[in-house]
């Protein structure tokens, strides 16, 4: 197949459009989704996608149920132009980029509810973060009907909760963690690294750095006075978020800047 035969991505934002460049898409449909401001663990996601399946199908939105009161909603990073370059580059076979209001109407009273993973750690930060995140998730998978779900294990207990969801719910979809791509520096990815001033930016590595101690008392020392305030450095059980002793992942939130960052380590298979 020479390169002008190539399928070309194909790019939906009504469900309508979505129903329709769905249809012919064949074999094993894997989905990667996203909140936009895209970057090279997001291109991972599209790249393992690839692996584990025949199609591919990114979401692109910003979750407006996810941010609470005072959350950075409007000065999200929206950078649509750029992403969908990636996720074409990346051999995305159909992207969907719905305004909000398609997949959130206003007059939804329904919501699924993360229950006691909802109310821990950054469940406890962000009250009604996570019950966002699921009910919008569920939405997806209905509207994509994929066979397979990918999500990074950087966002750690979002993928609990949603690994919950679908076993709580029997939502039919195989969820497939990704590990954490990072800077060369150990700094996690994420859409908010772009906040960061030059100054923040050594700062935000303490999060890593006490990941790497493998201790949360001796982490948490790291941060003692430093410009970073944290929130949590806990080592949990990674199915209940319930802090453990011998829990199986190591988990921190901070601040930096005016810049919330969040990263984990797991500490033994499971």
């Amino acid at each position: 197949m020479t390169g002008e035969d190539q399928p070309r991505m194909v790019v939906a934002s009504t469900r309508g459009q979505l129903q329709v460049a769905r249809k012919p898409l064949r074999g094993r449909v894997a989905v990667v989704m996203t909140m936009g401001a895209l970057h090279d663990g997001h291109a991972e996601l599209v790249r393992q996608a690839r692996q584990v399946a025949d199609s591919v199908i990114v979401t692109i939105i910003v979750n407006p149920l996810q941010f609470g009161v005072g959350e950075d909603l409007d000065c999200y990073p929206r950078t649509l132009e750029a992403d969908l370059s990636l996720c074409e580059a990346e051999g995305a076979d159909l992207v969907f980029t719905p305004t909000p209001d398609v997949v959130c109407p206003r007059e939804a009273v329904v919501r699924v509810s993360a229950g006691s993973l909802g109310t821990v750690l950054e469940g406890a930060a962000r009250p009604g973060h996570f019950d966002g995140v699921l009910t919008v998730v569920l939405k997806l998978v209905h509207l994509t009907q994929p066979d397979v779900a990918l999500f990074g294990q950087k966002d750690a207990q979002q993928l609990a909760a949603i690994r919950r969801m679908v076993d709580d719910l029997d939502v039919p979809v195989s969820v497939v963690a990704v590990p954490t791509v990072r800077e060369p520096d150990g700094l996690a990815l994420s859409s908010r690294n772009r906040f960061l001033s030059a100054q923040d930016r050594p700062t935000a590595l303490l999060l890593s750095q006490a990941l790497q101690l493998r201790d949360p008392e001796a982490g948490r020392a790291l941060f003692v006075g430093t410009e970073a305030h944290l929130d949590y450095l806990e080592r949990v059980d990674s199915t209940t978020f319930q802090v453990a002793p011998d829990g199986d992942l190591l988990v921190v939130a901070a601040k930096v800047g005016g810049t919330r960052l969040i990263d984990n380590l797991p500490l033994k298979g499971r």
